[in-house]
This record gives C-alpha cells, sequence and structure tokens, in this order.
C-alpha cells in the first residue's frame, strides 16, 4: 500500500541518532540510496533497493521547499514491532534521546484487547509509535 512515509527535520544529524536509537528495537536498518546528493539531506530506515524500484522506507530529511520543518496536526506514524518488549525498547530508546511522551506503553483495549503501544514525539514534534497486535499479555 505504501512506497514511503517522508518527516521533515530541522536537524538531519540529531534526527538520524534519534532514530537510529529509537528504531533499533524494531529490527529497522538504514537505507542507503548511493546518491551522495540525497543521503546529504535525508535518511531512511527500511527498504530501498534497484535504485528505489522496490522501496518501504520511513524517511527524514530536509524540507523540499527549503522551509523550516512542522509538524502536521494529526499526523503520526505506527511502526509494527514483534513484542511488547520491543515496543517498550522503542520508547526507552525515543524517551533517552530526546523524545517526548505521547503515551506510555501499555496496551489500549479501547482500540482492542491485543493492541499494545507507546506513543512519542520526536526532536521535531512529530509523533511515532510502536504498536504489537496479537498478544493479550506479556511474552517471556
Amino acid at each position: 500500500m505504501l512506497s514511503y512515509v517522508y518527516f521533515g527535520t530541522n536537524s538531519l544529524e540529531k534526527a538520524i541518532a534519534f532514530y537510529d536509537a529509537a528504531l533499533a528495537p524494531l529490527a529497522m536498518q538504514r537505507c542507503i540510496t548511493g546518491d551522495p546528493e540525497w543521503d546529504r539531506v535525508a535518511a531512511g530506515w527500511g527498504i530501498y533497493e534497484d535504485g528505489g524500484a522496490r522501496e518501504l522506507g520511513f524517511w527524514v530529511g530536509k524540507p523540499f521547499n527549503q522551509q523550516p520543518a512542522t509538524t502536521g496536526n494529526g499526523s503520526m506514524v505506527a511502526f509494527r514491532a514483534s513484542s511488547w518488549k520491543d515496543v517498550d525498547d522503542f520508547y526507552a530508546a525515543a524517551i533517552a534521546g530526546g523524545g517526548v511522551c505521547d503515551g506510555a506503553p501499555g496496551l489500549r483495549l479501547h482500540y482492542s484487547p491485543d493492541f499494545y503501544a507507546a506513543y512519542v514525539r520526536d526532536l521535531d514534534g512529530n509523533k511515532v509509535a510502536a504498536v504489537c497486535r496479537g498478544f493479550t499479555t506479556r511474552q517471556p
């Protein structure tokens, strides 16, 4: 359904450090395009292959219009997690990296009995989440 998601940032270096740490528990690795111009203004995590013909990525970078990055009211990206521990680790890394809590890890029973999630705001105020489905109790 999606090819990629792109969030603007006002500090690419800080955003890279934040997302490298926050997305590591979710087994998301950096995408390298091989295009020095692109890799200078943006960074991605996920899949980027065959010059972008095969892409499923999350990107942060400088806005294309060269204006300051701002957040979208109601915008959010949720990343799939394999376990509740991965959600907890995503949240801990994001908070340690300067993120702001927008919903601590826990079950969200109003969504579903198996909806375990954590919500944070990144360094630019973008809302991101990690969500684990399929369990109603903590895994060993």
